[in-house]
């Protein structure tokens, strides 16, 4: 795949991507256009199943509106809302020291900017990128495991890490497109371009694909 052709491409994938499942993360900014929730919600979703994200976040966000909530109720009961998104003790002891930070240093506010937002506990350039996108709808680039593996298979890309992919991507991708990236990479490679056995048989954009596999 070269450059010239990711506009058609995305094009395509946008036209499939309705009969896609959206990630979870995309499905909250969407319905509630809070970036405190898409901060929490990509925290939890770190490996951990879509669904089972979805549905922690349900019950979650029923007791908690604020950092100010998270700070206020117990380790133990943070554990138990966010149970069974995988490290969830890790997780809640994070959303904790995260809150606080928030609280201590914005005033319970979600920063706008990268560098800010990665200084916050348990935030990388992914979380950071993916709240920037989702949250505020600033121009980020957002690279998960799908976005990094879909474009270096494509042989669109020839990189090791998801920081390199992100610059890259930044280089070639035009800039109206870089906040759907992540949503549509997500949402093609759960169910067509998958890590193993991709199903190019019924892929939309086949005929593109460098197939670098």
């Amino acid at each position: 795949m070269n450059a010239s052709d990711l506009p058609k491409v995305i094009e395509i994938l946008k036209e499939h991507y309705e009969g896609w499942q959206a990630p979870v993360v995309t499905l909250v900014a969407q319905h509630t256009n809070d970036p405190f929730k898409v901060l929490v919600c990509a925290l939890l979703s770190t490996r951990t199943r879509d669904e089972t994200t979805a549905e922690v976040c349900r019950k979650f966000f029923q007791r908690v509106k604020s950092p100010k909530d998270i700070v206020q109720i117990s380790l133990k009961e943070l554990e138990r809302l966010i149970y069974p998104v995988g490290f969830y003790r890790n997780k809640a002891r994070q959303l904790k020291e995260t809150a606080q930070t928030l609280i201590d240093r914005y005033g319970g506010r979600i920063p706008q900017s990268l560098e800010e937002l990665v200084e916050l506990p348990g935030v990388g350039r992914k979380v950071a990128n993916l709240v920037l996108a989702d949250g505020f709808g600033k121009p980020a680039i957002c690279v998960d495991v799908h976005v990094h593996r879909i474009t270096n298979r494509w042989c669109l890309i020839k990189t090791k890490t998801p920081y390199e992919t992100e610059l890259k991507l930044m280089e070639l991708l035009p800039k109206e497109h870089w906040i759907e990236i992540n949503r549509l990479l997500v949402a093609f490679g759960q169910r067509i371009c998958t890590p193993q056995k991709p199903k190019c048989h019924i892929c939309p954009i086949e005929n593109f694909c460098g197939k670098c596999i």
